[in-house]
């Protein structure tokens, strides 16, 4: 296993110290760990993120594997254990706490207790305002980063980044429907590339 001092001194040589040294502190929750929320793991693991909480319920699906970061050898297995597993395997130092649950006004109090930042990754319109209405209602610090319209086959350039309030960033084109459009790993991978981006802004005290 690679030594934890050569790997931070890597980060540092590739990131900068104050970067590299400020996401070893940070605490990002990921909610949802299918398309966006798979990738946005695995990208802020490469970035150096310190302490990541994993949370989902769902199972590995055959369906998935067009955009998610899983096998066909993780079929019926818990996101949550495959994906702490595979993230570990890019940096074992990494502080991941994983939880098995589907989130509920009843418990984000507790679940999301310690996480300084929140990814909303999760896939029904209904659950997605949840999570964000009672992050932002109950607790007064916490930062949110929400997706919104990512399917299709539209311009990359659509994709954007939108800074919705002090607390809210909402990442997507705002109005493609995978309900209706085919979703495609290279445009929720964007999506998710800036649900990640605006986390480490956000870490790094650009915003």
């Amino acid at each position: 296993m690679v030594d934890k001092t050569l790997l931070n001194q890597a980060l540092c040589g590739r990131h900068g110290k104050v970067f590299a040294e400020k996401m070893a502190r940070a605490h990002v929750a990921v909610a949802g760990l299918g398309g966006l929320g798979s990738n946005v793991a695995v990208m802020l693991v490469r970035m150096g993120i310190g302490h990541l909480h994993l949370i989902d319920y769902d199972r590995v699906d055959i369906s998935n594997l067009n955009r998610q970061q899983y096998t066909v050898a993780d079929i019926g297995r818990y996101k949550t254990e495959v994906l702490q597993k595979y993230l570990l395997q890019i940096n074992p130092y990494v502080d991941i706490k994983a939880d098995c649950l589907k989130l509920s006004a009843g418990n984000i109090v507790e679940v999301l207790a310690r996480d300084e930042i929140v990814c909303e990754a999760l896939d029904a319109p209904d659950a997605k305002a949840m999570l964000v209405n009672e992050v932002l209602t109950v607790f007064t610090d916490k930062k949110v980063v929400a997706a919104s319209g990512m399917a299709g086959l539209g311009s990359a350039n659509d994709v954007v980044t939108r800074k919705i309030s002090d607390r809210l960033y909402i990442c997507g084109d705002g109005r493609s429907d995978c309900s209706k459009m085919p979703l495609t790993a290279a445009r929720v991978a964007l999506c998710a590339a800036h649900q990640a981006n605006i986390i480490s802004r956000i870490i790094l005290g650009l915003e």
